[in-house]
């Protein structure tokens, strides 16, 4: 198993123990780790989610309005 690989799955089992439901999706450069982030959300589940994404190379968080998406990215 490669290390990007790797690192992604660990990314998303902290999510998992976390209570989140991550997503994986392979991309030319990366890996991207992405969960929903309900609302509300509790100060030691922001803590959780936070400590997870770091562990990627870029992290990040999306909103469309209605919903919104924390992500990882982990490179190739």
């Amino acid at each position: 198993m490669s290390a990007p690989v790797s690192r992604a799955q660990d990314i998303a089992a902290r999510l998992s123990a976390s209570g989140f439901t991550p997503r994986l999706s392979r991309h030319a450069a990366h890996i991207r780790v992405e969960v929903d982030v309900p609302e509300p959300i509790s100060p030691e589940h922001w803590h959780l989610l936070l400590a997870a994404l770091v562990l990627g190379d870029r992290f990040g968080l999306a909103s469309d309005g209605e919903q919104r998406t924390a992500w990882s990215h982990i490179h190739h």
